[in-house]
């Protein structure tokens, strides 16, 4: 038997915000420019180069520097489409670009985790990624599943596995950060194909896609590149992250950072365009800053994350945000301090997908209930940007007429209507009368454990079970 999986419940702001002006965007745009074409990227990738080569870029090979002329990026990157559809294993979870909605996942490649019996610190498994796929396919705030952290059990193939816990636990779309190189990703690739059933349903409606992280300053990474190239071949979606740390891999300066950034994700962005143009691509700017005293990564100002936003519309594709996710060591008041701002600043400013759910420490450990509690601030926020309604029926004016002054509202219908459609945490707005008021941590992991004793997604059909098996089976005897 298994469990239905509740609708999505996407945040669509009814109204939005601007953090740059025009005039700063174009600033930042000629710095991004004049970056990539007078400084150039490292591209260690002889299959890159190549490209960049073929298509106009001036290509120093012994050095493996590519420099971008402005034509030549504009060019490209006009044939990026700025809509596309994100496919999911069952078609009502499809998330689809289109400028409407916010689509939030989970954070990824977390290295250790709370025991969920023992309560102690340990490396992360493959049964972990399925555990909290299952969570996550439960809760309607996650749009799309990343594996929250990785499968060490299977060292030499621990990404593959991971989709294949993810692709086994969750009806929703998948978003890998870890396949990297070329035969890892053709396996990845062919595990998509299963999935999405025929070859035109992989390109219409592609249930997984991929994230490929740049290198600060200026860097691309060679199993990066090789990997994004079968990715993009294949309509897989291919975005690019650059984590360029303030201070120490980027300029002391924020807008530097920001130009910094934004070259090293538009080169590659550029790079995919030239050798499959109309591949789905985006944008995504996850920067940090030094701890000037420890040398330390932090966790950016969040108004930063929205101006990434705003730059992948610039350059015309979507964007993955920088929402949740941050420096907490543990669930607790830090955490919940930092992570519904971001959020809700790049819901404002039109992402169309985010990221960082479920994580803490740096996005290295998993605490189980943290994703049950970055949930109820995802709520919080979805319903605080879903604006007035501003109505007769809402004015309720009639109802306030038949009140007067100093009666009250508890016996009216329309009080009794109304009161039954609105929405309460069930984490920070407890009962408390009847049954006490109680941790809000402590309900989050009796909820998570409820979960996971309950929540059973539909299930691949045996064929397609059989078929992923063959195909791990296949990439662990050649890549171990």
């Amino acid at each position: 038997m298994y469990s239905e999986t509740p609708q999505l419940q996407p945040i669509t702001p009814s109204y939005h915000l601007r953090i740059l002006s025009d005039e700063q965007l174009d600033q930042v745009k000629s710095a991004t420019l004049e970056i990539l074409e007078e400084t150039g990227i490292h591209c260690p990738s002889q299959k890159a180069l190549n490209i960049y080569a073929e298509h106009g870029a001036q290509v120093d090979f012994e050095n493996q520097i590519v420099k971008l002329p402005s034509d030549v990026v504009s060019d490209s990157l006009s044939h990026a489409p700025r809509y596309y559809t994100m496919g999911a294993r069952s078609p009502e979870y499809d998330l689809k670009l289109d400028g409407t909605a916010f689509y939030c996942a989970t954070d990824g490649c977390g290295t250790k985790t709370i025991d969920f019996e023992t309560r102690k610190l340990r490396p992360s498994v493959k049964e972990d990624v399925a555990k909290m796929a299952r969570v996550s396919d439960y809760l309607s705030s996650i749009g799309f599943y990343w594996p929250i952290v990785s499968a060490q059990d299977y060292p030499a193939t621990a990404p593959l596995h991971e989709l294949d816990a993810s692709f086994g636990n969750t009806v929703k779309h998948v978003q890998t950060e870890t396949v990297m190189g070329e035969q890892a990703a053709r396996y990845a690739v062919e595990m998509a194909r299963v999935i999405a059933g025929d070859e035109a349903t992989m390109r219409q409606r592609p249930p997984l896609s991929s994230l490929i992280c740049t290198i600060a300053p200026l860097a691309q990474d060679e199993g990066g590149l090789e990997a994004a190239l079968v990715f993009a071949e294949a309509g897989v979606p291919v975005g690019f992250m650059s984590m360029a740390n303030t201070g120490s891999t980027a300029p002391a300066t924020i807008p530097g950072t920001i130009a910094v950034a934004d070259a090293e994700m538009v080169s590659a962005m550029v790079l995919i365009q030239m050798a499959y143009p109309g591949a789905p691509t985006y944008h995504s700017m996850m920067p940090g800053i030094m701890h000037p005293r420890t040398g330390a990564y932090l966790s950016a100002a969040s108004y930063v994350y929205a101006v990434g936003v705003e730059l992948a519309h610039m350059w015309g594709v979507p964007t993955l945000a920088g929402t949740f996710g941050g420096d907490a060591p543990e669930p607790g008041w830090q955490m919940g301090a930092m992570e519904g701002v971001a959020t809700m600043l790049c819901a404002l400013c039109g992402a169309e997908t985010g990221s960082g759910m479920g994580l803490l420490k740096g996005s290295t450990v998993l605490y189980p209930e943290a994703l049950v509690l970055d949930t109820d601030i995802y709520h919080h926020i979805r319903r605080d940007l879903a604006g007035l309604d501003i109505g007769q029926e809402e004015l309720a004016l009639d109802v306030v007429e038949r009140v007067g002054p100093r009666g009250h509202f508890l016996r009216e219908r329309h009080t009794r209507d109304h009161m039954r459609k609105r929405e309460f945490s069930d984490l920070t707005a407890q009962l408390s009368e009847q049954s006490g008021y109680r941790d809000p941590i402590e309900v989050a992991q009796e909820k998570t454990n409820w979960i996971l004793e309950n929540h059973f997604p539909e299930p691949l059909d045996e064929a397609k079970q059989a078929e992923l098996e063959r195909i791990l089976q296949a990439a662990d005897q050649e890549l171990a």
